[in-house]
Protein backbone atom coordinates (compact mmCIF):
# COMPACT_ATOMS: atom_id res chain seq x y z
CA UNK A 1 0.00 0.00 0.00
CA UNK A 2 1.49 3.15 -1.18
CA UNK A 3 2.34 6.12 1.57
CA UNK A 4 -1.03 8.03 2.54
CA UNK A 5 -0.26 11.91 2.10
CA UNK A 6 -1.80 14.61 4.34
CA UNK A 7 -2.44 17.37 1.86
CA UNK A 8 -0.71 17.79 -1.36
CA UNK A 9 0.53 21.38 -0.92
CA UNK A 10 1.58 19.98 2.55
CA UNK A 11 3.51 16.72 1.43
CA UNK A 12 5.46 19.30 -1.08
CA UNK A 13 6.27 21.51 1.02
CA UNK A 14 7.50 18.65 4.10
CA UNK A 15 9.31 16.94 0.48
CA UNK A 16 11.80 19.91 0.48
CA UNK A 17 12.73 19.73 3.49
CA UNK A 18 12.95 15.73 3.82
CA UNK A 19 11.30 15.35 7.11
CA UNK A 20 7.60 13.87 7.49
CA UNK A 21 5.17 15.67 9.34
CA UNK A 22 4.65 15.98 12.69
CA UNK A 23 1.67 16.12 14.76
CA UNK A 24 -0.01 19.77 14.53
CA UNK A 25 1.76 22.26 17.05
CA UNK A 26 -0.60 25.28 17.06
CA UNK A 27 -4.32 25.87 17.14
CA UNK A 28 -5.85 26.00 13.38
CA UNK A 29 -7.45 28.98 12.37
CA UNK A 30 -11.50 28.46 11.94
CA UNK A 31 -11.88 27.37 7.80
CA UNK A 32 -15.49 26.88 6.80
CA UNK A 33 -16.04 24.87 3.45
CA UNK A 34 -19.68 25.03 2.27
CA UNK A 35 -21.68 24.20 -0.92
CA UNK A 36 -18.67 21.55 -2.09
CA UNK A 37 -19.36 20.24 -5.27
CA UNK A 38 -17.08 17.40 -6.90
CA UNK A 39 -16.71 16.02 -10.20
CA UNK A 40 -20.22 18.08 -10.93
CA UNK A 41 -22.08 15.57 -8.90
CA UNK A 42 -21.25 12.49 -10.77
CA UNK A 43 -19.95 9.38 -10.25
CA UNK A 44 -16.18 9.46 -11.08
CA UNK A 45 -15.33 6.87 -13.32
CA UNK A 46 -11.32 5.14 -13.85
CA UNK A 47 -10.00 3.32 -15.79
CA UNK A 48 -6.57 1.29 -15.76
CA UNK A 49 -4.23 3.60 -17.57
CA UNK A 50 -5.93 7.01 -18.12
CA UNK A 51 -5.50 9.67 -15.69
CA UNK A 52 -8.85 11.58 -14.63
CA UNK A 53 -9.31 15.28 -14.00
CA UNK A 54 -11.63 15.97 -11.44
CA UNK A 55 -13.31 19.33 -11.54
CA UNK A 56 -13.91 20.87 -7.61
CA UNK A 57 -15.94 23.45 -6.72
CA UNK A 58 -16.57 24.73 -3.27
CA UNK A 59 -16.57 28.03 -1.30
CA UNK A 60 -14.01 29.15 1.45
CA UNK A 61 -14.58 31.38 3.95
CA UNK A 62 -11.30 32.31 6.40
CA UNK A 63 -10.61 34.77 9.11
CA UNK A 64 -9.61 37.92 7.43
CA UNK A 65 -5.97 37.59 9.11
CA UNK A 66 -5.27 34.67 7.39
CA UNK A 67 -2.97 34.62 4.39
CA UNK A 68 -3.92 31.53 2.23
CA UNK A 69 -0.67 32.35 -0.24
CA UNK A 70 -0.38 28.29 -1.43
CA UNK A 71 3.53 28.77 -0.22
CA UNK A 72 3.56 27.85 3.08
CA UNK A 73 -0.06 28.46 3.46
CA UNK A 74 -2.65 25.98 2.23
CA UNK A 75 -6.25 25.27 1.86
CA UNK A 76 -8.23 23.17 -0.15
CA UNK A 77 -10.40 19.68 -1.08
CA UNK A 78 -9.13 16.09 -0.17
CA UNK A 79 -11.35 12.99 -0.59
CA UNK A 80 -10.81 10.07 1.67
CA UNK A 81 -12.04 6.17 2.38
CA UNK A 82 -12.85 5.61 5.96
CA UNK A 83 -12.39 7.79 9.20
CA UNK A 84 -11.03 11.35 9.17
CA UNK A 85 -8.94 10.35 11.85
CA UNK A 86 -7.24 7.57 10.19
CA UNK A 87 -7.71 7.01 6.26
CA UNK A 88 -7.69 3.87 4.44
CA UNK A 89 -7.22 6.18 0.99
CA UNK A 90 -7.06 9.62 0.59
CA UNK A 91 -6.48 11.87 -2.53
CA UNK A 92 -6.07 15.46 -2.61
CA UNK A 93 -6.03 18.44 -4.87
CA UNK A 94 -2.20 18.93 -6.85
CA UNK A 95 -3.19 22.17 -8.38
CA UNK A 96 -3.42 25.55 -6.83
CA UNK A 97 -7.41 26.11 -6.95
CA UNK A 98 -8.78 29.40 -8.30
CA UNK A 99 -10.44 31.37 -5.83
CA UNK A 100 -12.63 34.82 -6.58
CA UNK A 101 -13.10 36.92 -3.64
CA UNK A 102 -16.93 37.25 -2.75
CA UNK A 103 -18.00 39.02 0.29
CA UNK A 104 -16.21 40.11 3.13
CA UNK A 105 -16.80 41.75 7.11
CA UNK A 106 -14.64 42.70 9.34
CA UNK A 107 -13.30 39.42 10.53
CA UNK A 108 -14.33 37.03 7.75
CA UNK A 109 -13.38 37.01 4.05
CA UNK A 110 -15.66 34.64 1.78
CA UNK A 111 -14.30 33.36 -1.74
CA UNK A 112 -15.68 31.09 -4.73
CA UNK A 113 -13.01 27.97 -5.62
CA UNK A 114 -12.42 25.87 -8.42
CA UNK A 115 -9.63 23.37 -8.23
CA UNK A 116 -8.46 19.86 -9.85
CA UNK A 117 -8.08 16.66 -7.97
CA UNK A 118 -6.04 14.46 -10.15
CA UNK A 119 -7.19 10.57 -10.11
CA UNK A 120 -4.06 8.24 -11.34
CA UNK A 121 -5.01 4.11 -11.36
CA UNK A 122 -2.66 2.11 -9.71
CA UNK A 123 -1.25 4.97 -7.54
CA UNK A 124 -4.47 7.08 -6.21
CA UNK A 125 -6.22 3.97 -6.47
CA UNK A 126 -4.77 0.55 -5.66
CA UNK A 127 -7.08 -1.80 -4.51
CA UNK A 128 -11.08 -3.09 -4.95
CA UNK A 129 -12.38 -1.25 -2.02
CA UNK A 130 -11.77 1.76 -2.81
CA UNK A 131 -14.51 1.13 -5.51
CA UNK A 132 -16.83 3.33 -3.29
CA UNK A 133 -18.45 6.26 -2.15
CA UNK A 134 -15.83 8.58 -1.37
CA UNK A 135 -15.87 11.24 1.94
CA UNK A 136 -15.18 15.04 1.20
CA UNK A 137 -12.95 17.13 3.20
CA UNK A 138 -12.17 20.94 3.92
CA UNK A 139 -8.45 20.91 4.70
CA UNK A 140 -5.53 23.60 5.84
CA UNK A 141 -2.23 23.25 6.20
CA UNK A 142 1.19 25.47 7.34
CA UNK A 143 4.73 24.77 7.18
CA UNK A 144 7.71 26.72 8.75
CA UNK A 145 11.04 26.01 8.08
CA UNK A 146 14.36 27.11 8.49
CA UNK A 147 16.41 24.42 6.58
CA UNK A 148 19.83 26.24 6.61
CA UNK A 149 22.29 24.64 8.74
CA UNK A 150 25.32 26.87 8.16
CA UNK A 151 25.00 27.90 11.99
CA UNK A 152 24.21 24.27 12.79
CA UNK A 153 20.82 24.36 13.71
CA UNK A 154 17.96 23.91 11.19
CA UNK A 155 13.41 23.83 12.66
CA UNK A 156 10.46 23.17 11.45
CA UNK A 157 6.97 23.50 12.37
CA UNK A 158 3.73 22.32 10.89
CA UNK A 159 -0.16 22.94 11.10
CA UNK A 160 -2.77 20.81 9.84
CA UNK A 161 -6.46 20.48 10.48
CA UNK A 162 -9.62 19.09 8.31
CA UNK A 163 -13.28 19.06 7.99
CA UNK A 164 -14.47 16.39 6.97
CA UNK A 165 -17.99 15.00 5.59
CA UNK A 166 -18.52 17.98 3.23
CA UNK A 167 -20.05 15.87 0.39
CA UNK A 168 -19.13 12.54 -0.82
CA UNK A 169 -18.54 11.05 -4.17
CA UNK A 170 -18.65 7.79 -5.80
CA UNK A 171 -15.31 6.22 -7.35
CA UNK A 172 -15.73 3.37 -9.71
CA UNK A 173 -14.23 0.93 -11.96
CA UNK A 174 -14.56 1.87 -15.89
CA UNK A 175 -16.60 -0.90 -18.18
CA UNK A 176 -15.92 -2.21 -21.48
CA UNK A 177 -18.28 -4.15 -23.49
CA UNK A 178 -18.07 -5.93 -26.86
CA UNK A 179 -20.65 -7.48 -29.36
CA UNK A 180 -20.33 -9.56 -32.35
CA UNK A 181 -23.36 -10.87 -34.51
CA UNK A 182 -22.85 -13.67 -36.43
CA UNK A 183 -22.43 -15.35 -38.95
CA UNK A 184 -23.03 -12.17 -41.87
CA UNK A 185 -24.71 -12.44 -44.45
CA UNK A 186 -27.52 -14.54 -43.20
CA UNK A 187 -30.93 -15.52 -44.58
CA UNK A 188 -34.49 -13.57 -43.42
CA UNK A 189 -35.32 -16.14 -40.67
CA UNK A 190 -31.78 -18.26 -39.59
CA UNK A 191 -30.42 -17.68 -35.96
CA UNK A 192 -28.13 -15.50 -35.76
CA UNK A 193 -25.55 -15.51 -32.64
CA UNK A 194 -24.54 -12.50 -30.45
CA UNK A 195 -21.42 -13.04 -28.30
CA UNK A 196 -19.71 -10.34 -26.22
CA UNK A 197 -17.38 -9.43 -22.94
CA UNK A 198 -18.10 -7.10 -20.19
CA UNK A 199 -14.57 -6.94 -18.21
CA UNK A 200 -14.02 -3.96 -15.78
CA UNK A 201 -10.84 -2.41 -14.68
CA UNK A 202 -8.68 -4.03 -12.18
CA UNK A 203 -6.50 -1.49 -10.42
CA UNK A 204 -4.72 -3.75 -8.55
CA UNK A 205 -3.51 -5.96 -11.93
CA UNK A 206 -3.73 -3.01 -14.01
CA UNK A 207 -5.64 -5.05 -16.59
CA UNK A 208 -9.77 -5.41 -17.39
CA UNK A 209 -11.16 -8.27 -16.00
CA UNK A 210 -14.15 -10.18 -16.74
CA UNK A 211 -17.13 -8.86 -14.67
CA UNK A 212 -19.44 -12.35 -13.69
CA UNK A 213 -23.25 -12.64 -13.17
CA UNK A 214 -24.39 -9.22 -14.49
CA UNK A 215 -27.38 -8.35 -16.46
CA UNK A 216 -26.78 -6.91 -20.20
CA UNK A 217 -29.55 -5.68 -22.97
CA UNK A 218 -29.31 -7.03 -26.11
CA UNK A 219 -30.47 -4.21 -28.38
CA UNK A 220 -31.24 -4.07 -32.32
CA UNK A 221 -31.42 -0.90 -34.42
CA UNK A 222 -32.49 -1.10 -37.90
CA UNK A 223 -30.77 -0.21 -40.82
CA UNK A 224 -33.09 2.18 -41.73
CA UNK A 225 -33.54 3.38 -38.34
CA UNK A 226 -31.85 5.85 -35.42
CA UNK A 227 -33.11 4.23 -32.57
CA UNK A 228 -31.98 1.07 -30.54
CA UNK A 229 -35.06 -1.21 -28.74
CA UNK A 230 -34.18 -3.96 -26.49
CA UNK A 231 -34.75 -7.56 -27.39
CA UNK A 232 -33.72 -9.43 -24.37
CA UNK A 233 -31.53 -9.55 -21.10
CA UNK A 234 -28.51 -11.80 -21.11
CA UNK A 235 -26.42 -13.00 -17.61
CA UNK A 236 -22.19 -12.67 -18.37
CA UNK A 237 -20.87 -16.23 -17.37
CA UNK A 238 -17.26 -17.20 -17.12
CA UNK A 239 -14.87 -13.97 -17.86
CA UNK A 240 -17.65 -11.81 -18.21
CA UNK A 241 -18.71 -13.49 -21.71
CA UNK A 242 -22.44 -12.97 -22.96
CA UNK A 243 -23.42 -15.10 -25.90
CA UNK A 244 -27.31 -15.45 -27.17
CA UNK A 245 -29.36 -15.87 -30.17
CA UNK A 246 -32.00 -14.30 -31.93
CA UNK A 247 -33.84 -14.48 -35.63
CA UNK A 248 -32.65 -12.77 -38.04
CA UNK A 249 -35.07 -10.22 -39.42
CA UNK A 250 -33.91 -7.18 -41.24
CA UNK A 251 -30.20 -5.39 -41.93
CA UNK A 252 -29.04 -3.73 -39.03
CA UNK A 253 -27.55 -3.12 -35.60
CA UNK A 254 -26.66 -5.47 -32.31
CA UNK A 255 -25.19 -4.44 -29.36
CA UNK A 256 -24.73 -5.11 -25.53
CA UNK A 257 -25.49 -2.60 -23.12
CA UNK A 258 -24.58 -2.37 -19.60
CA UNK A 259 -26.30 -0.29 -16.78
CA UNK A 260 -23.57 0.16 -14.30
CA UNK A 261 -23.81 -0.92 -10.40
CA UNK A 262 -22.42 0.56 -7.60
CA UNK A 263 -19.10 0.06 -7.95
CA UNK A 264 -18.70 -0.10 -11.23
CA UNK A 265 -19.77 2.23 -14.23
CA UNK A 266 -22.05 1.55 -16.98
CA UNK A 267 -20.81 0.92 -20.99
CA UNK A 268 -22.37 0.29 -24.64
CA UNK A 269 -20.66 -2.08 -26.81
CA UNK A 270 -20.39 -0.43 -29.97
CA UNK A 271 -23.15 -1.60 -33.10
CA UNK A 272 -21.86 -4.14 -35.01
CA UNK A 273 -23.86 -4.11 -38.79
CA UNK A 274 -25.60 -7.64 -39.69
CA UNK A 275 -26.57 -8.13 -43.12
CA UNK A 276 -29.46 -9.92 -44.22
CA UNK A 277 -30.31 -11.61 -47.41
Amino acid sequence: MRKLAIGAAMTGALALTGLAAPLAQAATPALVFSGVTVNKGKAIVVGTTATVKVPVTYTLTRPSDVTIDYKTTFAGIMLYRGALAAFDNEIDADTTPTCTTTATTDTTVTASCSDTITIEPGDSLFETADATTWNVAGVYAHIDADMDDSDDQISYSTDFAAWGNKGKVKIQRAAKLTANASPEPVKKGRTITVTGALTRADWESGKYTGYVSQPAKLQFRAKSSSTYTTVKTVTTGKSGALKTTVKASKDGYFRYVFAGTATTGAATAAGDFIDVK
